[in-house]
This record gives C-alpha cells, sequence and structure tokens, in this order.
C-alpha cells in the first residue's frame, strides 16, 4: 500500500563494540531520532522542521544527512517528487552514538516506504554509508549497518561492500552512559595512529574473533574476554575524563566487558540482566560524577529489529 506521509523511528547504535573499529557495531532500543515524511506538489526534498538539535543543525536538505539520503534514494530509482521532512532529533548530538546514522536511517527508511519499498534494507546501506561521508569524512557502516538491520553487524569489506548481521545472544544487555561533555568524530579519528605493531593486530585480530565467536554461540564468558580493544581505546580514553575509573567501576559492577561507544564520549558495557545493566549505570554514573560530569543512562536488550514504523 502507498502512503502519502509517514512516521518512522531509527535507533541509536554503539559502534566498534571494543575492538571492531569500523568494523562491528549494535542496535540499541533508546534513544534514536524520529522522522515524519510526506509527498509534497513540489519538486524538491525540503526540511521544514528539525526539534531537539539547540538548533545546530542545518536545515539545507543537501547538508543534512536526512535530506542527502532522500535526494540520493530517489535519484537512483528514478523517481521526482517532493518531500517534506520533519526530524526530531531524540538523542544528543557528538555522543558517539550514532546520531547521523539515526537521521539518515531514519530518513531512508522513511522515504523507502513512501515509495513501495522498492529496495532491500542492504540495497539501502550505501545511501546511508555516503551520509555518514558528509557528517564525518569517512563512508563507515559500523553504526549505520546496524541502525538499518538492527542487532549486531560485521561488515567484513568496504570494497566490495559485504555485511552481515550477528546472532544476538538472547540475555545480552547493553548499558550505555552519555556523559554530558563532546568529542567531535573528527578530532576522535584525528588522534589515531596511522599504523600499528603486528604484536597488537594480532590481538586485535584475535578479540574481533573471539567476539563473533562469542555471540555466535551465546558464549558470555568469551564475549567477556573478548571485549578488548588494543589499539583504539587507549588514545581516545585520553579525551574522556575519569576514564579509567569509570570502566573499573563497570567491571566491578558485573559487566562483561566496558568500552568506549564509536568515538566517544559515551561507554558502553554489556551483561546478562537488565538489573546487572542498571547496577553498571550507576557505577559508571557515579564515576563521572566524581569529576562533576552529569550523564544520560540507557539500559536495554539489544534492538534486533532495527527501524520500525510509528503509525
Amino acid at each position: 500500500m502507498l502512503r502519502d506521509s509517514v512516521r518512522v523511528y531509527a535507533p541509536a547504535t554503539v559502534a566498534n563494540v571494543a575492538c571492531g573499529f569500523d568494523v562491528l557495531g549494535f542496535a540499541l532500543y533508546e534513544p534514536g531520532d524520529e522522522i515524519v515524511m510526506r509527498k509534497t506538489n513540489s519538486d524538491k526534498t525540503e526540511i521544514v522542521l528539525i526539534t531537539g538539535d539547540g538548533g545546530k543543525l542545518s536545515r539545507d536538505a543537501s547538508k543534512n544527512t536526512a535530506g542527502v539520503v532522500v535526494d540520493a534514494f530517489l535519484q537512483h530509482i528514478g523517481q521526482k517528487t517532493g518531500i517534506a521532512i520533519e526530524l526530531h532529533k531524540k538523542m544528543p548530538l557528538g555522543s558517539g552514538l550514532g546520531s547521523s546514522a539515526a537521521s539518515a536511517v531514519a530518513a531512508l527508511f522513511a522515504i523507502n516506504e513512501l515509495m513501495g519499498q522498492p529496495l532491500t534494507r542492504l540495497e539501502m546501506l550505501p545511501f546511508a554509508m555516503e551520509a555518514e561521508r558528509l557528517a564525518c569524512g569517512a563512508a563507515h557502516a559500523d553504526n549505520v549497518a546496524p541502525s538499518l538491520l538492527g542487532g549486531f553487524t560485521l561488515v567484513r569489506s568496504y570494497e566490495p561492500l559485504d555485511v552481515i548481521k550477528l546472532n544476538t545472544p538472547p540475555d545480552l544487555v547493553a548499558t550505555v552512559v552519555h556523559p554530558h561533555i563532546e568529542i567531535r568524530t573528527e578530532d576522535a579519528r584525528s588522534i589515531l595512529r596511522k599504523s600499528v605493531t603486528l604484536k597488537d593486530a594480532i590481538i586485535q585480530w584475535g578479540n574481533v574473533g573471539g567476539l563473533v565467536a562469542g555471540l555466535l554461540m551465546s558464549d558470555y564468558a568469551l564475549i567477556g574476554r573478548s571485549l578488548h580493544d588494543q589499539i583504539v581505546e587507549p588514545l581516545r580514553a585520553l579525551l574522556i575524563p575519569n576514564f579509567a575509573q569509570v570502566k573499573k567501576a563497570a567491571m566491578q559492577a558485573g559487566a562483561l566487558g566496558c568500552s568506549i561507544s564509536g568515538s566517544g564520549p559515551s561507554i558502553f558495557a554489556l551483561s546478562t540482566s537488565h538489573e546487572t545493566g542498571q547496577r553498571i549505570a550507576d557505577a559508571i554514573t557515579a564515576a563521572f560524577a566524581e569529576v562533576n560530569i552529569a550523564t544520560d543512562c540507557y539500559v536495554s536488550p539489544i534492538n534486533a529489529e532495527g527501524p520500525r514504523l510509528l503509525d
């Protein structure tokens, strides 16, 4: 059934998942972004309203990830129609939770619904990746893939693009804590080393393989042992006040593992019950409070669904 308007929610994501820089990610139930999209009689894509961004995002459709993906999608399928977009940001900007990705995925899912679902979710993925290039200078998929496909995703290859949706163990719970500081993705990428030692690479490869195996087998102990980042976390941790104590507090509260979500400053931890997840959230919040940093906390199972219609 063709629609004239839709309302869509797309979830925030945790990218990298400790050891999987630019190749691993998973979707959350909250926070996320909401888009209301409708057809118009004009011949262009317009962003008519943005809320929740504090006035920081452009309403120029060519400079906003939501508008960019709609124009690219319509050009790809050879359709010309006017589109009006309302973007409601339900998550903090610059949080390391895939804010730009959630906007792009919500818009993609919405325009695909309006046009009668001509593309599969995998076929839509390259458009979302190009929106990430606009947002942060790199067309990476570790946020947009889990937001679009749901659950855990692995980017096996970028050229050619090969993305695999992984098993989500039934009892796995994510705790995400967003401290009220901002780290720009460009800055977080600029401090990374251009090369790594063979020793560090071997450790990292082992952890990526172990984490994927742990997810496939629902082996929570193996997941915990594998949530170790030998390469990126030691550098990005320098940008997050009291990080060492935050991570220690999470592990003492029962986390399987704890690391930085994406480029930060948000912190994620995995556990096997909501009760433990909440205890971890409280411990991380207390550790940030020691350095007078307020936080937002989210505790939920892994979101295996991805974007969804709200109407």
